[in-house]
This record gives structure tokens, sequence and C-alpha cells, in this order.
């Protein structure tokens, strides 16, 4: 397992990516919507990681719901899981309490998240590795 992204509540990707395009040296941006989550994502490739600007689509987004209570900011970390499946029920069967069942996220790939109180106050997702970040 490693850090896939690191992903950041914003109101605006677009107003944000410019933001970031300024102080960091980006090697790819991809933009997406992510219809099951109820976000539109840009995702900002830097040499070995990515991070994840996410504005919400929808009123009952949960990035919505953060915005309006928190405000801008780290939403959550990701990490890879080469068996996502095995990875959380390995989790489950150690206490962890889930977030929702496995779906569909960003790039098509296979994501869930464990409950902040579980992993010390962080919201952490599981999000199945990208063919080309298997070491």
């Amino acid at each position: 397992m490693r850090v896939d992204h690191v992903a950041i509540a914003v109101n605006n990707v677009a107003e944000a990516l410019k933001n970031y395009e300024k102080i960091l040296k980006i090697d790819k941006v991809d933009i997406e919507d992510v219809p099951t989550e109820r976000v539109k994502v840009a995702i900002l490739k830097l040499q070995d990681t990515r991070i994840e600007l996410m504005e919400p689509t929808a009123d009952d987004s949960p990035i919505k719901k953060f915005l309006t209570d928190r405000g801008e900011g780290i939403h959550h970390i990701a990490v890879t899981a080469d068996d996502i499946e095995n990875d959380v029920e390995r989790a489950i069967a150690n206490g962890t309490r889930m977030i929702g069942n496995i779906r569909t996220g960003s790039y098509g790939r296979k994501i869930t998240f464990i409950h902040p109180k579980s992993m010390n106050g962080v919201l952490t997702e599981f999000c199945q590795a990208l063919p080309e970040c298997k070491d």
C-alpha cells in the first residue's frame, strides 16, 4: 500500500486549479465528473503522486456539506489497495468502521472510505491501484 492522493475540497475546481498551477510543477491535469460521489474533480499529477481537487456538483454531495461546515481544505487521504476486496475484508475483521460499500470512483476505480473514528480522525479512502501504480 502507498498514498495514492490527497483530496482537497474546493468551492470551484477551475479557480483552485489556477492557484495550484501558479505554485506547483504539475505534470498533467485530468478533469472528471464522478456522478456516484456527486463531485467534479481535477486530478493534478505530480512526479510520483496526485492531488485531487473536489468541487460538489449537487446540494446533497458530501463535499457540499464539508465545505458548508468546514470550508475549503484537506478532505481525505487515499491509499492504494492492490486487492481492495480483501483489504476491506481484513479491515472490517479488525474492527474498522467503513462508510458505504465498494463503489466506482474516479478513473473507474473501485473505492470505499474508512470512517475517521477508525483512523484517528482522518477520513481515509481505499482505492484500487491503477495498473501503472503497481510496483
